[in-house]
């Protein structure tokens, strides 16, 4: 069975401007890229684990603070390497400012023997759509699409 990742779709309309909540993936490989490389607060979870339960831990994980409100499942999706991302949309606020991720700790530099820790995200971001659509991973854009024919089908 394909590894599963269970996240979190956050948007929000603040000032008359729908936004859609990424963060961008902390550690050395992700440095210097944007285009292409930010994504929902997501994780893996295991089979026995309720997909949804997972998705709010992950976002706990990643962003120092938690999750609530009325979600909307999404449907899955499939990244290039085969992972299956579960998706949930809901609708809330949160200060990309003050988020506060959890570590990893991988080698760095290669084959230097040292093991160095790095925060799983290291910034996020409110953006508009068509900008999140560019910012996000080619996969998860599905999500955004799907998120704006249930959001803004009535406006």
């Amino acid at each position: 069975m394909p590894k599963q990742s269970a996240g979190i779709l956050l948007y929000r309309n603040k000032d008359n401007r729908f936004q859609i909540f990424l963060v961008h993936p902390g550690g050395p490989f992700f440095k210097n890229k944007d285009e292409g490389t930010w994504s929902i607060p997501k994780g893996e979870f295991l089979d026995d684990e309720d997909p949804l339960d997972a998705a709010k831990r992950e976002f706990l994980e990643e962003t120092g603070q938690a999750i609530n409100g009325n979600f909307t499942n999404l449907a899955p999706v499939q990244l290039k390497s085969g992972k299956i991302i579960h998706a949930w949309a809901v609708e809330g606020d949160i200060d990309h400012e003050t988020i506060t991720s959890n570590l990893f700790e991988m080698e760095w530099p290669p084959k230097s023997g040292k093991m160095s820790a790095f925060p799983e995200v290291d910034r996020a971001a409110w953006f508009e759509p068509e900008i999140a659509k560019v910012k996000v991973n080619p996969a998860q854009t599905k999500l955004i699409e799907e998120l704006e024919k249930l959001v803004l089908k009535d406006v």
